[in-house]
């Protein structure tokens, strides 16, 4: 079993609640600070010995200041020698799927053949972002996804015509270092998700659900793939979910407690109607963002560990609940992402799972 650390880079200071949000309280300085404890976090997960570093897009708000993740996984490329740098992803409906190709496959080849491509639908607020039609989403995705595949792998010039794209002539320059591509994975929480993956052979991910849902999605997907003529190994189900690992487990539990009070959240959905209109969690995650709220909010921690959404305690006793989302979800990959930034209690969380956690994972 591989570990991945997600950051956000969440602004790290006072910020008001709402989507978007506005400016008011917006420091350069305090902005300029939260992207280096970023680049400072990844930085000593690839010391320590994790397999991936993961980045993903997200727009107006303090909760990422990560707009354009091929922009911080280029920065990534100077600070993580070892570590696998996880696009996941950027939202491939709202951008230009050949620019998204190239910055790929450039980035794959400033790694040596290190990128994971993560390609997503996005959140609904997502869809506002650049005024893009949320009915559109899946067939954007569909028709985006094949685009970025064919320039990938064919070595000849070609062009498209498709319902939402057009071009009159595509030859990627440079090209991807892995053959014929990058792994990719998209989310799967939805029946149609899950089918489409199974279909395309592609790999999956669950996004601060819970457990059982995700165990629900997973089985289906899987049965979907041998439908489909083939049998995928666990690497290729991704579980992201928060952790905090200290000493003891009642120093981790305290910590999260005070990192929790200072804790806001900017990404709530300001659009009922577009939430509903591309809503792709289906009746397996239809509370997937009641459930980031509630991750996010203090109490009923012990429900939340029960239901997989976040990891804490000691070193052997996240080690236990790892142990147990392996035996029920069988994912190869858990994303895991920072429960709360508590300066150099987070730096010691990184070094405890990479010192003492991820050689028991590896080996699960």
């Amino acid at each position: 079993m591989k570990a991945a650390l997600f950051c956000t880079s969440r602004y790290m200071g006072a910020a008001p609640e709402g989507w978007p949000v506005p400016a008011n309280e917006y420091s350069a300085e305090v902005a300029e600070r939260s992207m280096q404890t970023t680049l400072e976090q990844f930085a000593l997960a690839d010391q320590v010995g994790f397999d991936w570093v993961s980045v993903a897009e997200h727009h107006f708000a303090p909760f990422s200041l990560n707009p354009n993740p091929m922009v911080m996984a280029g920065a990534l490329t100077q600070v993580v020698k070892n570590a696998k740098i996880a696009l996941l992803g950027p939202d491939i409906p709202i951008l230009n799927p050949l620019r998204v190709a190239e910055e790929f496959a450039m980035l794959d080849t400033l790694t040596g053949g290190r990128v994971i491509a993560g390609l997503m639908r996005g959140t609904p607020n997502e869809y506002v972002t650049y005024n893009i039609n949320p009915t559109e989403s899946r067939g954007r995705f569909a028709e985006a996804l094949e685009i970025i595949r064919m320039a990938w792998t064919e070595k000849q010039p070609f062009g498209w015509q498709g319902r939402y794209y057009q071009y009159r002539s595509i030859s990627i320059w440079p090209r991807p270092v892995q053959d014929p591509h990058p792994p990719i994975y998209m989310s799967a929480s939805s029946p149609e998700s899950g089918d489409y993956a199974a279909k395309n052979k592609l790999g999956i991910g669950f996004a601060f659900t819970t457990l059982p849902r995700a165990v629900t999605a997973a089985d289906y997907w899987r049965k979907k793939s041998r439908e489909h003529g083939w049998e995928p190994e666990p690497e290729k189900v991704i579980y992201r979910l928060g952790v905090h690992v200290a000493a003891t487990d009642a120093e981790a539990r305290d910590d999260l407690a005070a990192g929790m009070q200072q804790r806001r959240v900017g990404l709530s959905m300001a659009n009922a109607a577009v939430e509903k209109a591309v809503d792709e969690a289906g009746y397996y995650g239809r509370d997937r963002d009641e459930q980031r709220g509630r991750l996010l909010s203090r109490g009923q921690l012990e429900e939340r560990i029960e239901n997989g959404q976040i990891l804490v305690g000691s070193p052997d006793i996240v080690v236990k609940q790892i142990e147990r989302i392996k035996k029920e979800l069988n994912a190869g990959v858990l994303d895991l992402t920072l429960a709360a930034q508590l300066g150099d209690k987070t730096m010691r969380s990184i070094e405890l799972l990479g010192t003492q956690v991820l050689p028991r994972m590896h080996a699960m």
